[in-house]
């Protein structure tokens, strides 16, 4: 089978910004286009594979900051997801900027509404959206199949050994830990999860040594 995975960590906060693809069917998608779009553009150039879709786990700054230079670059024929519920946090993203004392582009209106249950193709593959609210209101996790082990692109949600801040505006610890225990522990241990910050990690792994959200 020929999924295509690159991540790679861009801007100053080093959010995890991650290639995915079909490399039989010359198709990719980007999640979370954080800053960066230069390295990025370069990265798409290197793999050979056209761009389909720009999506995003949340519209935090980190992984959305760079999606207005990026999608300039890829041409404004190329879908941008996003989940209604971050509409808000997505398009104030020039504040988010003025914030952390960075600028921001205005991002370009989505065009592809995320939804759970929702079920997207990249060549061969397919990508369920699952909401997954806590770290964000409109957070959403990618579930990638038709591959082996599955792979699961988390965002903020779940990290190696940690969890997204649910410190912030929508943040909700409760909420977070549902998230986690009813659409990613209920995955296969051996799913490789692609977090949005810091190294990969399996869903056995954290249910079994995950401090904050352990297996019951």
């Amino acid at each position: 089978m020929g999924l295509f995975v690159e991540t790679f960590a861009v801007g100053p906060i080093q959010a995890n910004c991650t290639l995915l693809g079909d490399s039989e069917a010359g198709e990719l998608v980007v999640i979370d286009p954080g800053a960066d779009a230069p390295m990025i553009t370069g990265r798409i150039k290197a793999s050979g594979l056209t761009p389909t879709m720009i999506l995003h786990t949340h519209g935090h700054l980190d992984h959305a900051g760079g999606t207005a230079d990026l999608s300039d670059r890829l041409g404004t024929d190329v879908p941008i997801g996003l989940h209604r519920d971050e509409l808000e946090l997505y398009n104030g993203l020039p504040t988010q900027g003025a914030m952390f004392g960075m600028g921001a582009q205005s991002p370009p209106e989505p065009t592809l509404w995320l939804e759970h249950g929702q079920r997207l193709t990249i060549g061969q593959f397919e990508i369920e959206i699952r909401h997954t609210p806590g770290h964000s209101p409109g957070s959403v996790c990618l579930i990638v199949s038709g591959c082996d082990p599955l792979v699961a692109v988390v965002g903020d949600v779940l990290f190696a050994g940690s969890i997204g801040r649910t410190d912030l505006w929508g943040g909700s610890f409760e909420v977070l830990e549902q998230s986690i225990r009813e659409q990613l522990y209920t995955l296969p241990d051996d799913t490789r999860v692609l977090c949005g910050h810091g190294p990969d990690t399996t869903i056995g792994r954290e249910k079994a040594t995950n401090p904050f959200v352990s297996e019951r």
